[in-house]
Formats: structure tokens, sequence, C-alpha cells
């Protein structure tokens, strides 16, 4: 299992009904099911050629009725109202467009690939309870992933910066990899000044250096 997948896993909480939108091969959905963490399992792909992957790994439990694979935009498309929902691999703004057009599941989890700061936002206006948000890494690459899970209900207020770089990053719950990521993200702006010849682009750069300095020193005073 590829470390991202595994981390991911680590997180995904027992529940009843568990549906993965934009499941992949499904990796995810195998581990609840073999591990006993939910009773059935709806697997989700816009793609019915790409669902076969899925499919394919998960079979034995298809046939079992504890699989259930369906060909849709998101969440339409599945009968019931799912207990935790499970959506990872998408863009934030991907993963708003889905909760809109469905509903926010009374579990979920959540690693956007972008756009973060939106489904955020999304969250807190709509009366979530935001139990994790952090940032972690996957190989010597140093890829980055922002991972969000939490309640449809209990509510949560949020800084401006936590919209941005999110809450436990910030708070000295999970300062790694986030200071690695900070840094590199420093790096890059100090690197880009030099080009940036317009000036509303060159005010935004030393805003993002300005910003990014300000929060690796208050990240490093808590650990």
């Amino acid at each position: 299992m590829k470390e991202r997948i595994a981390h991911i896993c680590s997180f995904l909480p027992r529940t009843r009904v568990f549906a993965d939108i934009g499941c992949d091969h499904g990796y995810m959905t195998k581990y609840m099911l073999e591990e006993g963490l939910c009773e059935r399992a709806y697997i989700s792909d816009i793609s019915a050629e790409s669902l076969k992957k899925a499919t394919a790994l998960l079979s034995d439990f298809i046939a079992e009725g504890r699989c259930i694979p369906v060909v849709a935009d998101g969440l339409e498309g599945i009968e019931e109202r799912c207990d935790c929902v499970l959506i990872a691999g998408l863009g934030g703004e991907e993963i708003v467009g889905i909760l809109e057009r469905a509903y926010l599941p009374p579990r979920f989890l959540f690693q956007p690939m972008k756009n973060s700061e939106k489904l955020r936002r999304y969250l807190v206006g709509h009366g979530a309870k935001i139990l994790r948000d952090d940032t972690f890494s996957e190989g010597t690459r140093r890829k980055y992933y922002d991972l969000i899970s939490g309640c449809a209900e209990g509510g949560d207020v949020y800084t401006e910066r936590e919209f941005r770089f999110g809450r436990d990053n910030l708070n000295g719950t999970s300062p790694y990899p986030f200071l690695l990521y900070a840094r590199e993200e420093l790096e890059k702006a100090e690197a880009r000044l030099p080009l940036a010849l317009k000036e509303g682009a060159r005010e935004a750069l030393e805003a993002r250096k300005r910003e990014l300095v300000e929060v690796i020193r208050e990240v490093e005073s808590t650990l």
C-alpha cells in the first residue's frame, strides 16, 4: 500500500455505511471492509472505465453484497445516505461541489489536492466541526497533502490564517511536515521575486513572503 493511502487509512473511523468517492483502485475501501470498520461500502467514480479497477480489487466483497459500485458524479446515484464519506485525490473546489449537490455527511475525511482553503471555508460555514486539519508528506520528493476530517455538526471557528494553512499545522499539534512545506514555499517566493516585473505580482509575492516568515516563526515557537 502506498504511503499516502496508508496514512489516510489510519484516520478512517468505524462507521456503518461508508462511501469512497472517486475511489481510484479501491484500496481504502478494501481496508475498511477487511478491518471490519464498516457494514457495507459504496465505491463511486464518474468514469465506468476507472471504476473497473476498484471492482476487480473488491470483487469478493461485491459478490457478498457488502460493497456496491456506482458510476456517478460524487454522491449522486448512491441511494442511501452514508454515515462516513471519504474523498481523496480531488480538488477542494470539486469536493465542495460534490457536497453542495448532495449533503454534508455525519463523518467525513477529505484529502484535497488543491484549494484546501475553499474546502475549509465551506465546512466551517456550514456548521461542521473539524477534528483534524494538517499536512502530511509522501516519499523522498516531499509531496505534500492536506488531510481534513470532522463531523457535520458541532460548529467551529477559524482564523483567516487557519483557513489558509490548516489549524493543526499552526497550533503546534502537528507542526511537521508543515514546516518543511512552508520553508519550501518561502524559498519559491524568494526565487520568484526578482522575476516579478509587474507591480501587482511583486506585491503579492512580497505579501506571501511576509506571511510565510511570520507563520514559520510562530510554528517554530511552539516546538
